[in-house]
């Protein structure tokens, strides 16, 4: 390689890590922006989060804070979570500006929406578990409490448990962006994802069992919208790959016995 090659590649790295940098920068100042009001209704924002579980506790029946901490960092960490989680598209956006120039114009037609259906569909596996998946489950570990025993959780676990539960369902719905993603890269064809169902079935209720609780409910709550939303992403699937010719249709090669 010339000299002149090597100084070529070195800045064209040299300028793709600097705008890798003022995109990070971006990513940053957007979170630290919702950050700032956030930290401010901090104590708001954790009473909204734990209304699912307090609606269900016996009378009496209370959050604790076990650490003498946990009253500031519980509520704190809350806020920086919700800053990220609100600035997602912002972050997201700024990794799409950084990749899309490398990418050939086929794939930015399928990428777009894509990356604005999972946002959406994250968001909405996060609703689900907070206003549907909670208070069922809530009820029935409150329901199942042995006689004799108050049932009281810290508030620091119980934000632990919480946000596993969100991550867990936001990644759960996007089942449909994962196949539509097998079948338009050529990964796995529909049919076979059609075939594949009954083992697909099985695999989502072991996932389901991994992610959520010790509890059959759960595991239900999470499990059947997988599988609802597994068919719908082989519908979107048939829809966005319609008119695609088969690889059994493709023009064979010259030479090739026909």
């Amino acid at each position: 390689m010339s000299a002149e090659s090597e100084q070529l590649v070195e800045g064209t790295l040299i300028s793709h890590l600097l705008e890798l940098r003022t995109r990070l920068v971006r990513a940053v100042i957007a979170v630290g922006i919702l950050f700032m009001p956030c930290a401010y209704f901090a104590n708001d924002i954790f009473e909204l989060l734990a209304k699912p579980l307090l609606a269900q506790l016996p009378k009496g029946g209370a959050l604790i804070a076990t650490s003498v901490m946990s009253p500031f960092t519980t509520p704190f960490k809350l806020s920086f979570m919700v800053a990220v989680f609100g600035a997602m598209p912002v972050v997201l956006g700024q990794l799409w500006g950084f990749v899309a120039p490398g990418l050939y114009r086929k794939e930015k037609h399928f990428a777009v929406p894509l990356l604005v259906s999972s946002i959406v569909l994250f968001y909405v596996g996060v609703a689900f578990a907070y206003f549907l998946v909670f208070p069922v489950m809530f009820q029935f570990f409150a329901s199942t409490t042995p006689a004799g025993v108050q049932m009281m959780t810290d508030i620091n676990n119980y934000l632990d448990f919480a946000l596993t539960m969100f991550f867990a369902f936001g990644v759960a719905f996007e089942v449909p962006v994962a196949v539509v993603l097998l079948t338009i890269t050529g990964l796995v064809s529909i049919k076979k994802l059609s075939d594949a169902r009954g083992y697909v079935v099985i695999g989502i209720f072991v996932i389901a069992a991994i992610l959520t609780p010790p509890d059959a409910l759960s595991q239900t709550m999470m499990a059947l919208p997988m599988w609802l939303l597994y068919e719908a992403g082989i519908i979107f699937a048939r829809i966005m790959t319609r008119g695609r010719p088969k690889p059994e249709d493709e023009p064979k090669e010259d030479g090739q016995d026909g």
